[in-house]
């Protein structure tokens, strides 16, 4: 049985799905992995590199006409697409509610796809969490990215000159990128405040040294899989009025907020990005998403009255080594759990919660 995965497009997604130190975990199983010739080449990782650790080179086509798996990072363009067969697995961040129709065509094709995002919340998936692996490096890139793009200090100096104040950050959504976003900002030295919808988050973010906005009276809006879900009208505007209020002595806003399958909820509104002082900066990481910044455009600097706005597609693309090595060992997990080591034969367990959940109807 063969792995094998084609280069992406650099110009979008720079990540890769099979790095070298995985090839030997896949060998252990009895998989032959194949990989397109200069796979990994712009991540400064040679072919002979891969060969060393096991992998085989061929070109592009033969790579899909021959892999019983292909592994990728994202869902393929359509003309790879159309080289699929009958019985070929396809694994990846598939986006299935964007690719909906895509999906079911070569579905339709009895071609099994499994898209990782859809992983459950569950002990066992936590090792093949894709979500949980890259969104821990966007949170922390997204605060040194928007520190470096302040004019000012981050923590508090004293000089003989006089005394910097150390700068405000208030971190929106506090999942795992928002997490890491307090953790990074407070172990630079700023102060910390954050919000979420899930009353649960608050002793997360009170035990990384964060200051916890809640909402007076506010609900438990989080779903049995510990995801975000949508708020009522009543708690928008309250947490509206605590927002505006907040901002006023707000210097860096990074956004994270997400719900599964959803446009990102718009949580900082024109009106409340009016009252931040001069020289603030808020980086969206939802920005992929429609943006909780009301005035967000992808891969864009907006500069709303001397308040900038920064958004981008994918922001792991500054990050690509670490994120591949993390996806790599997520996407290996899986195929583990996928791979009948007896059988020697993948084997789709539908009674299995995580591939029923990943497999893409």
């Amino acid at each position: 049985m063969i792995v094998g995965s084609i280069k992406e497009n650099i110009d979008a997604e720079k990540r890769v799905a099979i790095t070298p130190d995985t090839i030997k975990k896949y060998k252990s199983l009895g998989l032959e992995v194949h990989l397109c010739k200069g796979y990994a080449s712009h991540l400064g990782i040679s072919d002979e590199v891969y060969e060393v650790e096991g992998a085989n080179f061929f070109d592009r086509d033969t790579v899909i006409s021959n892999s019983n798996a292909i592994l990728q990072m994202n869902i393929l363009n359509n003309e790879d697409l159309n080289k699929l067969t009958k019985g070929q697995i396809l694994v990846g961040v598939l986006n299935p509610y964007t690719n909906e129709k895509k999906l079911k065509e070569i579905s339709d094709k009895n071609i099994d796809c499994f898209s990782l995002e859809l992983l459950p919340r569950i002990t066992r998936a936590q090792s093949m969490d894709i979500l949980s692996s890259q969104a821990n490096l966007a949170g922390y890139k997204a605060v040194v990215d928007s520190f470096a793009y302040f004019q000012k200090a981050i923590p508090m100096m004293m000089t003989a000159a006089g005394t910097i104040s150390a700068a405000k950050v208030l971190v929106v959504g506090a999942g795992v990128a928002g997490l890491q976003a307090i953790a990074t900002a407070k172990r630079m030295g700023a102060i910390v405040y954050a919000t979420d919808v899930r009353i649960a988050s608050k002793e997360q973010v009170e035990s990384l040294g964060g200051k916890f906005l809640s909402v007076e009276g506010s609900e438990n809006l989080e779903t049995d899989g510990g995801y975000a879900k949508e708020a009522s009208d009543e708690f928008k505007k309250k947490q509206e009025e605590l927002l505006k209020e907040t901002l006023k002595k707000i210097d860096i806003v990074i956004c994270t907020a997400l719900i599964p399958g959803k446009k990102a909820p718009v949580i900082i509104k024109k009106d409340m990005i009016n009252v931040m002082p001069n020289g603030s900066v808020i980086y969206d990481l939802a920005a992929s998403q429609g943006g909780n910044s009301e005035l967000t455009k992808v891969d864009e600097i907006i500069d709303s009255g001397g308040v900038k706005i920064m958004g981008e597609t994918n922001i792991l693309n500054k990050l690509p080594v670490s994120a591949s090595n993390l996806y790599s060992k997520n996407m290996f997990n899986f195929i583990n759990n996928l791979f009948d080591k007896e059988k020697k034969n993948f084997e789709i367990n539908l009674e299995d919660e995580i591939i029923e959940k990943t497999k893409v109807k």
